[in-house]
Formats: structure tokens, C-alpha cells, sequence
């Protein structure tokens, strides 16, 4: 399906019964550098955002969610999620159990298709955020190691739970996609290695990190101060060449 009628697809469908497939695994499964910079990038994105609109939220990396009291191992690990209200233990959180008091499902989760979780991220992840409570869900395959099938592999892909609580996919393609959650782009970046966030489709207004902010706020200082002296060096040479001319004249 190419990206220019990738914003018309609206998937809908009954989530099946929770199965050992969906049991949290006791182990992470290591994962590329790339993978890990594209998580890392995208979380402080996000963190600069919460700061940035004040909003008591956590943004975290691969927190265990769980909303199945009965099946306790039943649950997902999103690369990144964001939980407003945060839960009442914060950063110290080791879980988040929907059923407990204080904890909410995610407003956003993220998950960064990696190839030895391509399968579950295309088709099983969708179904877990569903159950899980989950208001929108990012899946960005950068390398496309989807399977090949309806259309895929999609660099992009955005599920939306909506007013009547059906979660459906709203985008699947190359990019760039609008989040309703954030109001703002999901563009894809840095020859389609990076899933960045910005105010406009075509990229031009990044959102940015802390750490972005400071360095481009110093250039910015840096910037002006160069500006200054510039000008300033300017008036010295007209002001030595108006002495001159004066100088010229009296003594002539």
C-alpha cells in the first residue's frame, strides 16, 4: 500500500484470549546499537515534552505492563511508554498492574521493530496494547524486517484507540503520520534511522531533547556574541577611517 492512501486504512478486530505467547519473558533479548539509539533518542524527546508541558507523567524503557490480575505473567514490555498520571511509586515503578490503584495503561507506547521481534511486534503487540488499555501505540521498523504480507513490511505504523474504545491502525507506511495524542508529526529521519517528533510534516520544527535545547540555545548566544563583535569591529574600522579623513583634511 503506498504512503499516499496510507492514512484511509482503518483495521478493527476482536482480541483473542490472552495466550503463553503473551507471558513476559525473564529476559531481555539483546538488542543492536541502533535499536538501543533510536529508544534513547526518542525517550528524551519525550521527557523534554513532559518538562516542557508540565505534565506529571513517567516516561519509561522497557517497564513490564500488566493488566490481568488472574494471569499475572500476562503483559507486554514497550521499548518506551508514557503513563499520565505516573504511577504513585514513580521512577521506582518495577511494574505497571492496571488493576492496582494509581496505575493507568500508557498513553503512548513505542515499539522499535527489531529482527528478532518482527513477528511479535506486527502482530502480536498490536493485540496486547488493545487489551492492555493502551491509547495509541507507534510501531517504526527502520530496516523492514516486518513480514511481508498486507502491504508490509511499514517503516511506520500508528494504532489509535477511539471514542468507542475500538483500537484501529490509522497509519501504516513510510511517514510522516500525526499523532492525535501528541497533536505533533512522527517523522522518520537520519536516512530513515531515527523516529523523531516535530510540529510540521516535513520535519522542520524538531521537538527536541534537553540536551538539544541547551546546545542550540549556546550556538544561539554564540551566534549573537559573533554578531556583536562583527559589528563592533565594523564601527572601530569606519570610525579609524572617518579619524583619518579628518586628519587628511587638517592637514592639508
Amino acid at each position: 500500500m503506498s504512503s499516499s492512501n496510507a492514512q484511509k486504512v482503518f483495521v478493527a478486530y476482536e482480541v483473542p484470549e490472552p495466550d503463553a505467547g503473551w507471558e513476559l519473558e525473564e529476559q531481555d533479548m539483546p538488542e543492536s546499537a541502533l535499536h538501543d539509539a533510536i529508544i534513547d533518542l526518542l525517550k528524551h524527546v519525550l521527557k523534554a515534552w513532559v518538562t516542557r508541558a508540565n505534565l506529571d507523567a513517567l516516561v519509561a524503557s522497557n517497564l513490564a505492563l500488566r493488566w490481568d490480575e488472574q494471569r499475572f505473567k500476562v503483559g507486554v514490555d514497550p521499548d518506551i511508554a508514557v503513563y499520565v498520571p505516573p504511577p504513585p511509586e514513580g521512577e521506582e515503578t518495577t511494574s505497571v498492574c492496571t488493576w492496582e490503584t494509581g496505575h493507568v495503561p500508557p498513553r503512548i507506547a513505542v515499539e522499535v521493530v527489531s529482527k528478532s521481534t518482527a513477528s511479535k511486534d506486527y502482530v502480536t503487540a498490536p493485540n496486547q496494547y488493545a487489551a492492555s488499555g493502551a491509547t495509541e501505540l507507534w510501531v517504526f521498523d527502520p530496516k523492514r524486517f516486518g513480514p511481508r504480507q498486507n502491504g508490509g513490511p511499514f517503516v511506520l505504523q500508528l494504532w489509535r484507540r477511539d471514542d468507542a474504545g475500538v483500537f484501529r491502525q490509522v497509519y501504516r507506511g513510510d511517514g510522516p503520520c500525526k499523532s492525535p495524542e501528541l497533536g505533533a508529526w512522527l517523522v522518520v529521519t537520519d536516512q530513515r534511522t531515527r523516529l523523531r517528533i516535530a510540529d510540521d510534516p516535513e520535519g522542520t520544527n524538531l521537538w527536541l531533547t534537553a540536551e538539544e535545547r541547551v546546545e542550540r540555545e549556546k550556538q544561539s548566544v554564540e551566534r549573537s556574541r559573533d554578531e556583536a563583535e562583527a559589528k563592533s569591529a565594523e564601527l572601530a574600522a569606519e570610525l579609524a577611517a572617518v579619524r583619518a579623513e579628518l586628519a587628511r583634511l587638517r592637514g592639508a
